[in-house]
């Protein structure tokens, strides 16, 4: 039946265009597309009329009014349309709304393209070169602030009311400000729910990372919900210590061992890494927290002659790198590292990519968020073994989830 009905439109198209190329079978289409949508119009405000345009004897309340012609958008290209009047102004159409004038769907794509990474000027030539439908990229933009209610919803949106892990990181982008280019921090947090999902908290943009800006961050979790939060992991930013106890005093802190090795090797001559890092994995890799301050003791004096400083962020942070030990080798996954949240910053350095500067901060939220949808949509499977790891959390946080 349905290759009938294809084989009937394919001999109705041959009667009436001259089809030679791919292009006159669009036109072609266009031209149906259009006759056929203005027919579908026609017939909805007949039966809202309650009578058709040639029905000179039925008794009527209301009367026809001529059209308002419009230009319509659709994925054939642009072209003219006509929607009946009524004397009354009764007439709500449905087939094509009022104030519609773009039929195709291309605002979504529109969006989606934003969301992948392409700018403005780039999307506005696709449009061109696919439908035929000039786009200035201020167009494109005024398109994409369609999602700006929705990003609102979104940032304000009720949280769950504890949350077994939280990653806190910021990443950096260029925005233009009064007339010049600055950096701004993106600051996102990513939490693992009590079903052992990934989920991206929120996505806040102001000036360079700040303990101060990150405080204001976590009291507006705070107030969306989030009463509590069993674990918190961090890089070891400058008073991210005080700001976390500030507003979660009760959560176990973690700083990243990544990031400690980083601050650690800095100071070391690269003749001497593989041996220094080979050294510090023991401190890390150790069974206890009293293993692991042996094993930084005997690391500290072996090379304190020549890299003294590679050690004192090891002493500064111990009350924050320590708390991983306590716990089994799922949890020690899962919270001796930021590299969750690291390699969400680099999904997000991935679709950003070609905007080398933003020119406000709502253009770049609008493009981290429409990123986050389509990053979060591979996220459909729980950690691995999470009903253990629920379990454990369980004993050694009781009565907090």
């Amino acid at each position: 039946m349905e290759k009938q009905k294809s084989t009937d439109l394919l001999r109705l198209i041959q009667e009436n265009y001259e089809v030679n190329s791919a292009q006159d079978l669009s036109f072609a289409l266009k031209d149906l597309f259009k006759d056929a949508l203005q027919e579908l119009m026609n017939a909805e405000f007949d039966v809202s009329m309650g009578y058709n345009k040639y029905d000179k004897f039925k008794e009527k309340t209301n009367y026809r009014n001529g059209t308002t012609k419009k230009k319509l958008k659709s994925e054939f290209g642009e072209f003219d349309f006509e929607t009946p009047r009524d004397r009354n102004g009764e007439f709500e159409p449905k087939i094509v709304p009022k104030n519609v004038r773009n039929v195709s769907g291309i605002e979504d794509k529109v969006i989606s393209l934003y969301g992948k990474g392409l700018t403005t000027r780039e999307i506005g030539e696709q449009i061109q070169e696919i439908y035929g439908i000039n786009m200035s990229p201020e167009m494109v933009s005024n398109i994409t602030d369609r999602i700006i209610p929705e990003i609102e919803d979104w940032q304000n949106r009720m949280l769950d009311d504890v949350y077994p892990f939280i990653f806190i990181d910021a990443v950096h982008f260029s925005v233009r400000e009064e007339n010049r280019v600055v950096k701004k921090a993106a600051y996102i947090i990513l939490g693992i729910n009590k079903e052992g999902f990934k989920e991206i908290i929120g996505i806040w943009i102001g000036e360079n990372e700040s303990a101060k800006f990150w405080l204001s961050v976590l009291n507006n979790i705070k107030q969306r919900g989030v009463n509590d939060i069993l674990i918190i992991c961090s890089d070891n930013l400058t008073g991210i210590k005080e700001a976390i106890n500030a507003a979660y005093p009760n959560a176990v802190q973690q700083r990243c061992i990544v990031h400690m090795i980083r601050n650690s090797v800095k100071y070391v001559s690269y003749k001497d890494l593989k041996e220094f890092c080979s050294d510090l994995r023991t401190i890390y890799t150790s069974i206890d927290e009293k293993s692991a301050n042996e094993n930084l003791q005997k690391t500290k004096e072996k090379w304190k002659d020549k890299y003294l400083s590679a050690f004192r962020i090891w002493k500064d942070n111990w009350d924050a790198i320590c708390p991983f030990f306590e716990y089994s080798e799922g949890i020690r996954k899962i919270m001796y590292t930021t590299n969750t949240i690291e390699s969400l910053n680099r999904q997000f350095r991935k679709y950003t990519k070609t905007k080398s500067v933003f020119p406000t901060d709502m253009s770049l939220l609008k493009c981290l968020y429409l990123a986050s949808k389509n990053i979060s949509k591979k996220w459909s499977q729980p950690y691995r073994n999470w009903g253990q790891i629920l379990s454990e959390l369980s004993i050694s946080f009781d009565g907090r989830i």
